[in-house]
């Protein structure tokens, strides 16, 4: 049996969940764009230039409006950044491993908003690599098939349950491709029977999804290998985000963004200055000025003032609407609602300039360790910092493409999911410059997790080392202002995502979110389709 008065919107939010989501209908965009009356009419500001505010106003600096982004940094991209060390000898990516661009909304937005033919990708020579006390496999591009031949040379036994997973996965994929090519169109009574593997995921967490498949403990932590770019463990992960994430994964493969991520910012950044739209730098939001419940425009650090229709944040949810609003801006049950998320989880992170290349030496662009615990267990070494013990992982980024580095040299990044209470003892000295102890932590750390990579993956790597730089939880959040150095927005539970994802629109008239904060969720592709979400529900308030 199914409801039958579950909403539509409820059913739109399943497939605006993940990747592959609903195109605009521009048809429609445009009628309401008619009834607006003047662009100029309808100013916004959005607080933050991180891949959903700039998708939010790349959208609407196309239409005419007139956007005005505001920038605590001095460029554009958040967590899409780079920066360089040695004189720029070595250029680092922040955050960028490897992201779906390929027939999916990733590809449709970036044309939309007139900067995909402007980049570059470089298709990575496997999705990612796992590394295990017992095994290690690599997960081909573009070829579930042969993913479930690999992993069942490992586990004979659960040949027939590795089959239907991945096919459940990437049925789950191919039904949201479906509902994407029907533009979200159908019988409300029929959709359980119509789209049947959505349906059934629900409810269930990506644990309850394995255990109706496989047995064996180990599988299933291999299976769930990916669970570290969602930020939860099987346990509490939404088990259709899995799916339809990690399905888009093994179906159209994972690429990197030539030079850097700091390309596709740019790009963005200056299709907005050549719509008319402005980029504020090095500036910050203290407050949204509301009147009667409804934006009235915002207060920057240095006094200035600006007037709104609208006011986009791309900032923590959480700063933006228990910090920067007037006191009771928000309804009880709405702050009850946001107390009750949780902030995901953070990074600490290395990046290593060697002084030889080793890109012939190394099988693997991207390798996860999950070192000689279960990954549930590893999840929570990760939360309470245990770097000695919890699972890690390193992308050698000269296997992306061939020149990534300058000859002679190689470029890898290092990375330790972690949570933000290790560092919470440092936040107060962190801010007023007091950084020894902090300095001594972080120094401690990179030097446990150059030894691990060293230990499992790359012999000598010490010896190799001429250039190295860390950045931790604090990092994060001194560069994003994300609460807690969240990486990923809120924690992409059952309680926060799916048909319950917090909405881009807020109770205050005109106020919006656009970034992993919001609908659907975290990472790039995440946080564009925010913006874009973000773009269509402002569309709609105007000229609907």
């Amino acid at each position: 049996m199914f409801d039958r008065h579950i909403s539509r919107r409820s059913f739109l939010t399943i497939s605006a969940m993940t990747a592959a989501t609903l195109a605009l209908d521009w048809k429609r965009v445009n009628a309401m764009a008619a009834k607006m009356g003047p662009a100029n009419e309808y100013p916004t500001v959005i607080i933050g230039a991180g891949l959903g505010g700039l998708c939010c106003g790349a959208y609407l600096a196309r239409q005419g409006i007139p956007v005005t982004i505001i920038e605590q940094h001095y460029i554009p991209g958040g967590y899409a950044t780079s920066f360089d060390r040695a004189g720029g000898k070595f250029t680092f990516d922040v955050s960028l491993h490897g992201t779906t661009v390929k027939n999916n909304s990733v590809e449709r937005i970036l044309k939309n908003i007139g900067v995909y033919d402007q980049l570059e990708f470089a298709e990575l020579p496997d999705v990612y690599c796992l590394k295990t006390p017992d095994f290690k496999i690599n997960v081909p591009q573009r070829n579930p098939d042969l993913y479930i031949q690999i992993l069942a040379e490992q586990f004979p036994k659960e040949a027939d349950g590795i089959r239907s997973f991945v096919y459940e996965m990437t049925g789950i994929a191919d039904e949201v491709d479906q509902l994407h090519q029907n533009k979200g169109e159908f019988f409300k009574p029929f959709f359980p029977l119509q789209y049947r593997k959505m349906w059934h995921v629900r409810d269930l967490t990506l644990a309850d999804m394995l255990n109706e498949h496989v047995k064996n403990k180990k599988l299933k932590d291999a299976l769930a290998g990916l669970w570290g770019y969602y930020g939860l463990p099987p346990s509490k992960l939404s088990a259709f985000y899995y799916s339809v994430a990690t399905g888009g994964y093994l179906k159209n493969g994972s690429y990197y963004i030539k030079q850097r991520s700091q390309d596709l910012s740019n790009a963005m950044a200056q299709e907005i200055e050549r719509s008319g739209g402005k980029i504020l730098y090095n500036k910050t939001v203290t407050k949204i000025r509301v009147q009667e419940k409804t934006v009235t425009g915002i207060d920057m650090s240095d006094g200035t003032t600006l007037a709104a229709k609208a006011v986009v944040s791309n900032a923590s949810a959480l700063t933006t609407l228990e910090k920067m609003l007037p006191k009771n801006s928000i309804p009880a049950d709405y702050h009850n609602q946001l107390k009750s998320y949780r902030p995901s989880i953070s990074s600490f992170i290395v990046w290593l300039g060697l002084n030889r290349d080793i890109s012939d030496k190394i099988s693997c662009y991207g390798t996860h360790v999950s070192g000689k615990q279960d990954l549930e267990a590893g999840y929570r070494s990760c939360i309470k910092g245990d770097i000695e013990n919890g699972p890690f992982g390193m992308a050698v980024y000269d296997k992306a493409f061939k020149g990534y580095s300058m000859p002679g040299t190689s470029t890898l990044m290092l990375l330790f999911l972690c949570g933000y209470e290790p560092w919470r003892q440092f936040e107060s000295d962190y801010q007023n410059n007091r950084k020894q102890s902090y300095y001594t932590q972080k120094n401690q750390w990179m030097k446990i997790l150059i030894r691990r990579v060293e230990e499992t993956l790359i012999p000598g790597l010490s010896s190799m080392i001429e250039v190295k730089e860390a950045a931790t939880p604090l990092t994060n959040r001194a560069y994003t202002g994300n609460t807690d150095g969240a990486i990923y927005g809120f924690e992409q539970s059952m309680e926060n995502s799916f048909m319950n994802r917090i909405s881009n629109e807020t109770p205050v008239n005109g106020l919006y979110l656009a970034g992993s904060w919001g609908e659907p969720g975290g990472g790039y592709e995440g946080a564009l389709r925010s913006g874009e979400l973000a773009f269509q529900k402002l569309m709609g308030k105007w000229g609907g």
